[in-house]
């Protein structure tokens, strides 16, 4: 690896990485990633604003080859327009697809089967465990990840106020965060610049899309995550 950056459990100096791009855009962040890490350096996405920004930097402007793999978890639940998104996406891009679900079930009937009708009310933590952590762990293991992008971002909500731009995750991977330091005005207005394509749910009154039966629009001076999990004190999947 070509960083010079070495801590002994990931071959990665967090502190010195966060310090040097600690107000570089996106784009830089990106770059680098795309520099010093050659081989397993995958794209964690759902397909939200964030992660089309980051797409569209990774497909359009820096236009790696071999592309970096995107990984996409089809929950079996996600609203119709999120899974017309990820195939509009797949083709203008003509990204590098990576799509993963419970290893179990195939459909949304055969989860409700062997799960119950609710299980996201009845036990949200096996819901994503099923839906989300193992598929994303699984995905990740697969692809020969050591190091996976995702959309977070400090303005998101109170509990991602302080995250970094890079951490490592529960495996000792590299988790980069390259948006941790941008709003959802600077996101939108790259989106708007650059004509990036995006989930119709978002002129619904939606600014954070997930499930459809756990996600609800939000209302005016709410967190954008407000809308997930409404009524719980959730306020992770579990992923991150």
């Amino acid at each position: 690896m070509n960083h010079g950056l070495a801590d002994e459990q990931s071959g990665f100096d967090l502190e010195a990485l966060n310090f040097k791009f600690s107000e570089a855009d996106p784009k830089s962040v990106l770059a680098w990633c795309l520099e010093n890490i050659p081989q397993g350096l995958v794209q964690s996405s759902a397909f939200s604003i964030s992660g089309m920004v980051i797409m569209d930097l990774l497909y359009r402007e820096l236009k790696p080859q071999p592309p970096v793999p995107v990984l996409f978890l089809d929950t079996l639940h996600h609203f119709p327009e999120t899974l017309a998104l990820v195939q509009k996406a797949a083709e203008i891009y003509n990204l590098d697809l990576r799509i993963y679900k419970s290893s179990d079930v195939a459909s949304k009937e055969a989860f409700a089967a062997r799960y119950g009708e609710a299980l996201w009310q009845t036990d949200t933590s096996q819901f994503y465990q099923l839906t989300k952590v193992e598929p994303l762990q699984r995905g990740l293991t697969e692809l020969g990840a050591i190091a996976w992008i995702n959309g977070r971002r400090r303005d998101q909500s109170a509990v991602r106020a302080s995250i970094p731009i890079f951490e490592l995750d529960q495996h000792q991977r590299l988790k980069i965060n390259p948006l941790a330091t941008w709003t959802n005005r600077d996101v939108w207005a790259y989106v708007f610049e650059h004509n990036v394509i995006y989930n119709p749910l978002y002129d619904q009154g939606y600014t954070s899309i997930g499930d459809q039966p756990t996600t609800t629009p939000t209302h005016t001076l709410e967190d954008e995550r407000a809308g997930r999990w409404r009524g719980s004190e959730r306020t992770e999947c579990g992923i991150h």
